[in-house]
């Protein structure tokens, strides 16, 4: 893949972080709740845990983005490992000594910030590698935690039977070894904040495209709709998917899909079809192709109409995802790209919240084509919302 071989040292480095930080996580965050409720903790309970994890790690990351901004990579890097290292302990030590709350929730909070801190400084120093195209870049990105999806829940499966206390000494043996990797030598520097370019002649975020700060409301607004519409494959489908087929696998079938085609499929979607798009062209047709997902549920059921949902599905997050990173780093500087990228996943964060709340209501008050209906209405206006944003130019930075 030539935008592999032309990534520096670093990039790959960092590449490689973020699929085995993914696998890690895939290993043992499925089977947290399962390994929580053998030990005799409440459902309640276990739901709050698991719960917290998401809150702690989208939660903290506004305030992950600025620590990242001020503060050595290497340092932030480090932070992170030694987080979530701690926070793995924690949670074992709490499950060994008789399921003792205050350690579960002091390590899956712990656990919850130092992958927030994790994810934002190497995503930040991803945007900031001016080896590649930054477009490219963040899709070579998303296949590689999309490896991790698919991949890790069958790690994880496989090392169960042994105990979850072995899942969790790989998530911190490999924690450890990839944190000493990376923080014993120096990490990649941006360039200067006053440089417009590179030596390669490329973009660096921030350069020459200054928004205004009324202009981020509308981005935000469109990353809260964005993980609003996302967020019902977790809480409307796995029910939905279910009633379509008679089978208590089919949401499995759809994440494992949804998750292949974004790995097969993602880098050359975005390096080759639509290399030449403006981003807010990019995400309303992310937004088109929701909503033509949802309406196809209006008129059809069986196990055909789900796998026709998961193409179109599929095709809105290799779009939209990348494309709010690339027009949030366009929006902010050099010098705010953390902060930048925390601010997406804030809203990411409130919108997930959002559309859990909405879904799980409308789930009650309307039936079959009613919901859909909505959802894809909702997806139809969010593409039109989308030509609010500045039109820019085509990044190939």
């Amino acid at each position: 893949m030539n935008t592999w071989r032309g990534t520096s040292a670093t990039g790959r480095m960092l590449l490689l972080a973020v699929l085995l930080t993914g696998l890690t996580t895939f290993m043992f965050l499925p089977l947290l709740a399962l390994d929580l409720t053998d030990q005799g903790i409440p459902t309640a309970q276990a739901g709050f845990l698991v719960g917290l994890l998401s809150f702690c790690g989208q939660g903290f990351s506004l305030i992950s983005g600025m620590v990242v901004d001020r503060f050595d990579s290497r340092f932030v890097l480090a932070a992170g490992f030694v987080l979530r290292i701690a926070g793995y302990l924690l949670l074992g030590l709490g499950l060994a000594d008789g399921t003792h709350m205050g350690a579960l929730v002091a390590g899956i909070a712990v656990i919850g910030v130092g992958g927030s801190l994790l994810g934002m400084s190497i995503k930040t120093l991803l945007v900031r590698d001016d080896s590649v195209p930054r477009r490219e870049m963040l899709a070579l990105r998303s296949t590689f935690v999309n490896v991790g999806v698919i991949v890790g829940p069958a790690l994880g499966a496989l090392l169960y039977p042994f105990g979850f206390d072995y899942v969790l000494a790989a998530c911190v043996a490999s924690h450890l070894l990839l944190g000493i990797r990376l923080t014993a030598r120096p990490v990649q520097a941006a360039p200067p904040a006053g440089s417009p370019t590179v030596a390669s002649g490329r973009q660096v975020p921030g350069s020459g495209e200054s928004w205004a700060r009324w202009q981020w409301g509308p981005l935000v607004l469109v990353g809260v709709a964005y993980w609003a519409i996302y967020s019902q494959l977790n809480v409307v489908l796995p029910i939905a998917a279910k009633e379509l087929t008679g089978s208590a696998a089919a949401i499995s079938v759809v994440f494992t899909l949804n998750g292949a085609l974004v790995v097969l499929f993602q880098y050359s979607l975005l390096r080759h079809v639509f290399r030449k798009a403006g981003t807010r062209t990019l995400l309303a047709l992310g937004f088109l192709a929701f909503g033509g997902g949802y309406a196809l549920l209006i008129a059809f059921s069986g196990w055909g109409a789900l796998i026709a949902f998961v193409l179109p599905i599929t095709l809105a997050e290799m779009l939209i995802s990348p494309s709010l990173d690339e027009q949030a780093v366009r929006a902010g500087s050099l010098r705010r790209t953390g902060l930048a990228l925390g601010t997406m996943s804030a809203a990411g964060a409130l919108g997930s919240l959002l559309g859990s709340g909405l879904g799980g209501y409308l789930l009650g008050s309307l039936h079959g084509g009613g919901l859909w209906l909505l959802i894809s209405c909702l997806s139809l206006a969010a593409a039109a919302f989308c030509f609010l944003l500045p039109k820019g130019s085509p990044q190939h930075a």
